[in-house]
């Protein structure tokens, strides 16, 4: 069976990466692409006798990916894209490689993740983002909607093989929706993408930012960026007119936090949440690019010297 490597982008506070690097119990090769250049992050990835690569500046998690790819050969070999603030444990690793290597086309896998401390799965997979599924949610009929597309980056299982073939994320998503346009990317090449549930993991969820006005921005800008290239200007207005309208229905009959937050949402849309994120200096602008990857040729990190 292919041998794993391991892709971590770090940013942030390091103290839920040393969790995410000791729960491997060094089984495994990793690579630490730390976009915030820090210096304690660093340590923390040497102790773990882990590789660390700073590309220098805050590339955002698709780029980010990238340059954790360019390191590793990748024909032959299988990459778990793993967040700082996750955990999995060898076991689930290896019940994600079985499940990737059920069949030859699947290119990658995801295990259930559930918060710390808690049994209840959190979502893991979701629909392809459409104007349809938007109007379906603002006439309130969203809970009829059936059936996944994709699933999220948190913690995955990708053969290196779909990601020669498919190319690496695109850049031009900074983050969030980056997992959904490779999947979408990988199943129109003939992959298929799966859902390993006997496999679990923890993930804390937004460690990298606790900035929770930021994280919504950033969220939907990608929602955004994902329309706007899949489906088009005129797709992505009618899903930024039904989301308005599903946002105000929502706060119609809520209250407190609940009714805020969908008003937040519902002015987030009007106003476009790719420009709020530009404007706020939350996401750079950026053109589409999907690097090519050799998969043969892996550079080289940096290791303590």
């Amino acid at each position: 069976m292919n041998p794993v490597h391991v892709v971590v982008v770090a940013y942030g506070d390091p103290s839920s990466l040393e969790d995410c690097l000791a729960a491997l119990g060094g089984g495994y090769p990793v690579i630490v692409v730390d976009n915030s250049s820090s210096l304690a992050t660093r340590d923390v990835v040497i102790r773990a006798g882990a590789t660390y690569h700073d590309p220098g500046e805050n590339v955002g998690f698709a780029a980010a990916v990238n340059r954790g790819l360019e390191l590793v050969p990748l024909r032959g070999t299988d990459i778990l894209l793993l967040n700082p603030d996750a955990v999995i444990s060898p076991d689930a690793v290896e019940r994600l490689r079985r499940a990737l290597h059920a069949g030859s086309s699947v290119a990658c896998v995801a295990p259930a993740q559930h918060r710390p401390g808690s049994e209840k799965d959190s979502p893991v997979c979701w629909p392809w983002p459409s104007a349809a599924r938007a109007w379906t949610e603002a006439v309130g009929l969203g809970r009829f909607r059936g059936g996944w597309g994709y699933v999220i980056a948190s913690v995955l299982l990708v053969r290196g093989d779909a990601f020669v073939d498919v190319g690496g994320l695109d850049e031009g998503f900074f983050l969030y929706a980056e997992e959904a346009d490779w999947e979408r990317r990988a199943t129109r090449r003939g992959w298929s993408v799966s859902y390993c549930p006997e496999a679990s993991a923890s993930h804390v969820g937004a460690a990298t930012d606790d900035d929770s006005d930021r994280r919504e921005v950033r969220f939907h800008a990608g929602v955004e960026t994902y329309m706007r290239k899949w489906h088009g200007s005129i797709r992505w207005h009618s899903y930024q007119v039904a989301t308005v309208l599903t946002a105000l229905r929502r706060a119609a009959v809520s209250t407190g936090g609940r009714r805020r937050a969908s008003l937040r949402l519902a002015r987030l849309y009007a106003s476009g949440p790719a420009r709020q994120a530009r404007t706020r200096a939350m996401v750079p602008e950026r053109p589409h690019h999907v690097p090519v990857l050799d998969g043969d040729t892996p550079m080289n990190g940096e290791r303590d010297p």
